[in-house]
């Protein structure tokens, strides 16, 4: 398999034409007691390098870091762009990577698949999303989707940093949050924030995380992401948003 084709590391001659750009979209949030503020960031990155991996045409794009996560700023760190501005961010970044038919500008790209690393970023990207398909552009959104998994910074989250960064991981901060179920408290997440349901910031429980479980979930993670991209490539690129499956 090959490296990952970094697209900030190219030369423009080396841009090589035809190429699917992968952006992967993360946050800067807190992310319980335990978890660095990028973890979103890191697992997204992950999956689009692994994924350029299996995939010779994919080209990775330098990362949205900061995004909509107006609902964790009680936290200290966390930095949040928000909705709005993140959907205007996506959409000038995929209009630049796909100029309309009859534009003069270089097209080395054929389609731009979003890989999504932070549920926040869900409605920007939907609306990102719905403007470039009508207006003609190729775009895929992915979301990455953990079937039984919990919701934030819980034992989903850091297995998967346990296994792509074990450093990262404040072992010693593990401690369970509210493991109330999304449908109950996500209105409320979204009305008053995050820390009015869970005061260190954890959705589930990460105590009993392991690395083994994380290197099984993202394995898991890239199959479903290589696949989505796969049968929208052999389809005809029709343009959608995708989940894990």
């Amino acid at each position: 398999m090959s490296s990952p084709h970094r697209l900030a590391d190219l030369a423009w001659p080396e841009v090589p034409a035809g190429s699917l750009l992968v952006v992967p979209i993360g946050s800067c949030e807190q992310h319980g007691p335990h978890l660095p503020m990028d973890t979103d960031l890191r697992i997204a990155v992950a999956l689009a390098e692994a994924l350029a991996t299996r995939r010779a045409d994919v080209v990775v794009a330098p990362s949205i870091t900061v995004a909509a996560s107006g609902e964790h700023q009680s936290f200290p760190g966390t930095l949040s762009i928000g909705t709005l501005a993140t959907e205007a961010a996506v959409v000038e970044l995929v209009r630049s990577a796909l100029p309309p038919p009859g534009s003069t500008l270089p097209r080395p790209f054929d389609a731009v698949v979003l890989v999504n690393g932070h549920g926040g970023n869900v409605e920007a990207l939907q609306r990102a999303e719905a403007l470039l398909v009508d207006e003609g552009r190729q775009v895929l959104v992915w979301h990455p989707s953990v079937p039984g998994g919990d919701s934030h910074a819980g034992r989903s989250e850091t297995s998967l940093l346990l296994h792509l960064d074990p450093a990262c991981v404040r072992r010693d901060r593990l401690e369970a949050g509210s493991t109330e179920r999304w449908r109950d408290i996500g209105e409320r997440v979204v009305a008053d924030g995050l820390a009015a349901v869970s005061p260190n910031g954890v959705l589930g429980d990460p105590t009993g995380a392991d690395a083994t479980h994380g290197a099984e979930l993202f394995a898991a993670l890239v199959d479903s992401l290589e696949r989505a991209v796969g049968s929208w490539r052999t389809s005809g690129q029709q343009s959608g948003a995708q989940r894990g499956e």
